[in-house]
């Protein structure tokens, strides 16, 4: 299962169903710990998510997380590990800022919302979430507004989402897609020389699925079987068909922009697209910041990868200051 493997961190930006040590010393955030439970109406069950709370009056980031199996802390048993995105949450408490993470509909805490992780989600599933979550902050809280933070393939909903609902103060897009999905994958799948042996059946996928059809399962190598199963094919048609660069356009209100420069999945192409469609947006480029907002020790693909998996390292210092700062004087 190398193949396998070696795919599922190529595409998780993209996979809806789906030790190196940099020698910095974790720095412990005064907010560790101080998480609250919190739910929302989901369409047949609650959806479940973690609050900090930055005291009255603070600003409120609702954090909408990647693609596949990933937690409300940023964790995939797939590719990623660390709790990435509870320690932006605690650092930016620490800056005076509220958040929410959340567990998406059919995963973790959030199983219930719907009955089939797979077949019950799309992005306009995640906007209606979206929609739940920025009434009952707004509920709980008083804050006018709340921000909508996407990471990776949230960053897709935070703007889909920006674009349609009210009550969005504004979007900080960290490591996400400004090109077309299909696009992204394309760049993703050729660049991972371990998918050589299924690279034809993986482009031919994205053809097909920006054509609004579905494949086969069983004319695919075992390797793909799991990861573009029936259930999933769906989603991976609908989220081909969202143009990130085009919603951005759309979407007048603040935006930031934070892009690392070692990574692998989600490249300064992107982020270029998403500052040309919106050029007002604040823009941060973190050197060698990879797709899981760890520092790499190298500029190269091994060293990125290196990240995924270190349970112990820091989020890169220089993003939550940069964020807390935006959303502050915003």
């Amino acid at each position: 299962m190398r193949i396998a493997k070696s795919l599922v961190k190529s595409a998780i930006l993209s996979g809806a169903a789906i030790a190196a040590m940099t020698g910095a010393v974790p720095i412990q955030a005064q907010n560790a710990g101080n998480d609250t439970e919190i739910t929302a109406p989901g369409p047949i069950g609650p959806l479940a998510g973690s609050m900090i709370d930055a005291g009255q009056g603070a600003p409120v980031v609702l954090i909408i997380p990647g693609s596949g199996p990933t937690d409300r802390n940023g964790d995939n048993p797939m590719g990623s590990a660390g709790g990435v995105l509870r320690q932006l949450a605690e650092g930016l408490a620490d800056q005076g800022v509220s958040s929410v993470r959340i567990d998406k509909r059919g995963m973790f805490g959030s199983a219930g919302a719907v009955a089939n992780a797979n077949r019950d989600s799309s992005i306009a599933g995640y906007v209606d979430d979206t929609k739940s979550w920025i009434g009952v902050i707004r509920a709980k809280t008083g804050a006018p507004c709340v921000w909508l933070l996407g990471h990776s393939e949230g960053g897709l909903v935070a703007l889909k989402a920006a674009t349609m609902l009210d009550g969005v103060c504004g979007v900080v897009e960290v490591e996400a897609a400004g090109r077309k999905l299909g696009d992204v994958m394309r760049a993703q799948f050729r660049a991972n020389p371990a998918n050589a042996p299924v690279l034809d059946q993986l482009l031919g996928m994205i053809d097909s699925f920006e054509a609004g059809k579905t494949v086969d399962p069983e004319t695919l190598h075992p390797a793909l079987r799991a990861i573009f199963n029936a259930d999933i094919q769906p989603y991976w048609i609908d989220l081909v068909s969202h143009d990130p660069a085009a919603l951005a356009a759309a979407y007048s209100g603040p935006m930031m922009v934070g892009q690392g420069g070692n990574d692998i999945q989600v490249t300064q192409a992107d982020s270029q697209a998403l500052t040309t469609a919106r050029p007002d947006a604040e823009f941060l480029l973190v050197p060698n910041m990879t797709h899981v907002l760890k520092i790499a020790e190298g500029d190269d693909r091994a060293a990125s990868l290196a990240t995924y998996t270190t349970t112990d390292q820091p989020i890169a210092p220089q993003l939550v200051p940069a964020i807390a700062d935006f959303i502050k004087t915003h």
